[in-house]
């Protein structure tokens, strides 16, 4: 069976009327704006700006058994990374590449 795709397609559920769409929108011409932006509380930061009162809390763990830090890249990575030892320390996969 041919399928015309020019036709309009109707369907029960399409009997809703434009009134009942326009009220499901927003009122864009409100007088109500956002001012603080939920992902940046503090506004916007220009590079180089002093940031020495900033405090940060960072929890660092110390490495585990099943890891190494390259001496090349000098990244915390898993023993499956390992490639070999130098002099200086253990190389990662990475790096030996």
């Amino acid at each position: 069976m041919a399928t015309d795709y020019d036709a309009p397609r109707k369907t029960e559920d399409d009997s809703e009327s434009i009134e009942a769409l326009k009220e499901r929108v927003p009122d864009k011409l409100s007088g109500s704006v956002d001012v603080e932006d939920a992902d940046n509380p503090s506004g916007f930061e220009l590079p180089g700006a002093d940031l020495s009162d900033l405090e940060l809390d960072v929890v660092v763990l110390p490495a585990q058994e099943d890891e190494f830090t390259c001496a090349n890249c000098f990244l915390v990575k898993h023993r499956s990374q390992l490639d070999h030892e130098s002099a200086d320390g253990p190389i990662c996969s990475e790096c030996a590449a």
